[in-house]
């Protein structure tokens, strides 16, 4: 029995040797791998696995949140592996100054996914890079800024539209009702009004529809679908999926552009512009430069990229403003005290009134810092060796800048996780401007309607709450659930605006 019980103990410890070898051996494989393929002095992340990298770190329904998770476990500047290609993770102010603005040279261009070539061959203003991008930017820019952004004229069409708003909420008689439709037109006429010449009435169901295809394509690059795609570009078209809704919906949005452009050609006058795409008609017989791609394709898609960057944050943001307001019924109390004292309901607001409306001012800020309108701007590239933070950035990498983290910053802000207008109030009541208060992005790629989209926000919010109190529908509670992408938006709701 001894001798039985004596072959079976060497028995088993040669096989728990040889398992111990195995593991020892794909051990040092992985740290070889590891110490071949991850240059020095990056930034920390969590540990890749061989051609899979962190992809099972992922949540690929909710890419941004998983992001975000790596970044506060990792720091400002951490590093992300997706799929064996390094990533590079941005999430604090000083970071985001470092690169974006300091280095802005080095990452001015956009990084690139066959979702987002699918969708802009890379043209327009937000996936395209190098001298075609920097020509029609500057071209946007210069365009709006002629029309109205900054000026007492766009002043006068966001006020304008506040009164179709107001007028399209008194019909609900104080009932409950989804908002939804009726800002994100109101919020869509001021871009049409820079860009077509013209607004569009709220009963317009074929306009309608134009708007809810914007949302398939802007959601696109930042969902499950989008990241498939990029993982898997020559399988993708040929499987039925979101992606394929939204391919079809930038089908829709181009014919409804092109047919704006049709229209704009048949009374069209070189000496007397009415709107951004007349400019642009006339930059293409002008331009002789072909480099900068002033051609009709790239007008549609510019126009489509607009239309995106300019709607879909500020309607977002408006409409999360809706729900604090009936979720914090003394922050609208204080919200309406001060309008009654500086406005009163003589006249409309007016962009003359924000100096004297800190309070209101700083509910504006809170609510872009708490709904976190913007998560995510797109990808750049490091166009060549680089630090930030002390860390490597090679080149070539991409780099992914998160704006979530910087607006839930404990370091800015005393109750992050809170609703606060007094993060945005000094001990005396006033205003408090704040540096790192970036909700757009800061450098070269921020928001190049940025000016126009405060502007609206103000004069939006100001002339609802001089009209209306809102309020949960009878017997609910207010919940401020959103979904996660590159713009977070609140769950579809209902809301009561009580006339006052």
């Amino acid at each position: 029995m001894a001798s039985v019980f004596a072959v079976l103990l060497k028995k088993t410890s040669q096989c728990l040797t040889m398992e111990g070898i195995l593991v020892f051996l794909c051990v040092l494989a992985l740290v070889k791998y590891l110490n071949d393929h991850r240059p020095k002095n990056i930034p920390p992340g969590p540990i890749p696995l061989p051609f899979l990298g962190n992809v099972l770190s992922l949540d690929f329904r909710e890419p941004v949140v998983s992001f975000s998770k790596i970044s506060e476990k990792y720091g400002d500047v951490s590093t992300l592996y997706l799929a064996g290609e390094m990533c590079i993770l941005l999430s604090g102010y000083k970071s985001f100054k470092e690169a974006l603005v300091e280095q802005a040279d080095i990452f001015a261009e956009r990084a690139y996914y066959p979702v987002n070539d699918r969708l802009s061959r890379g043209l327009g203003l937000i996936s395209s890079s190098g001298y075609a991008w920097s020509h029609q930017r500057r071209f946007a820019v210069s365009v709006l800024k002629h029309f109205g952004v900054g000026k007492k004229s766009l002043e006068h069409a966001i006020l304008q539209e506040s009164r179709y708003l107001c007028e399209a909420l008194q019909k609900e008689r104080g009932l409950a009702f989804d908002p939804d439709r009726v800002v994100t037109n109101a919020v869509t006429n001021i871009i049409c009004s820079l860009v077509f010449g013209h607004r569009f009435e709220y009963d317009d169901q074929h306009f309608h529809q134009i708007l809810m295809y914007f949302d398939d394509v802007v959601q696109l690059p930042a969902n499950f679908w989008g990241q498939l795609y990029n993982r898997l570009p020559a399988l993708m078209p040929w499987l039925p999926g979101k992606h394929q809704t939204a391919f079809s919906s930038l089908s829709k949005i181009k014919v409804f552009i092109q047919d704006e452009i049709q229209r704009h050609r048949q009374d069209w006058n070189p000496s007397n512009p009415r709107d951004y795409i007349d400019c642009y008609l006339d930059e293409i017989e002008k331009c002789k430069d072909s480099k900068a791609e002033f051609t009709e394709e790239n007008l549609i898609c510019c126009v489509v990229d607009l239309f995106a960057a300019g709607t879909e944050t500020t309607s977002n943001t408006i409409l999360w403003t809706l729900l604090y307001m009936a979720k914090y019924p003394e922050v609208q109390e204080k919200v309406h005290a001060e309008i009654d004292q500086v406005i009163g309901q003589a006249r409309q607001p007016s962009m003359n009134d924000r100096p004297l409306m800190p309070y209101t001012y700083a509910v504006i800020h809170e609510v872009l810092r708490a709904a976190n309108a913007l998560n995510i701007t797109p990808p750049r590239v490091a166009s060549r060796d680089t630090t930030i933070g002390g860390y490597l950035i090679p080149k070539g990498v991409t780099v992914f800048p998160l704006l979530r983290a910087i607006m839930q910053d404990k370091n800015e802000y005393s109750t992050p996780d809170e609703f606060n207008p007094g993060h945005f109030l000094d001990e005396n009541g006033k205003f408090l401007k704040k540096e790192s208060f970036i909700p757009f992005s800061i450098g070269k790629r921020t928001c190049p309607g940025e000016q126009m989209v405060h502007m609206e926000f103000f004069l939006f919010f100001t002339s609802l709450m001089q009209s209306f109190s809102f309020h949960a529908p009878d017997g609910e509670t207010v919940k401020l659930d959103g979904t996660v992408g590159i713009t977070t938006a609140p769950k579809p709701f209902q809301i009561r605006a009580v006339p006052r």
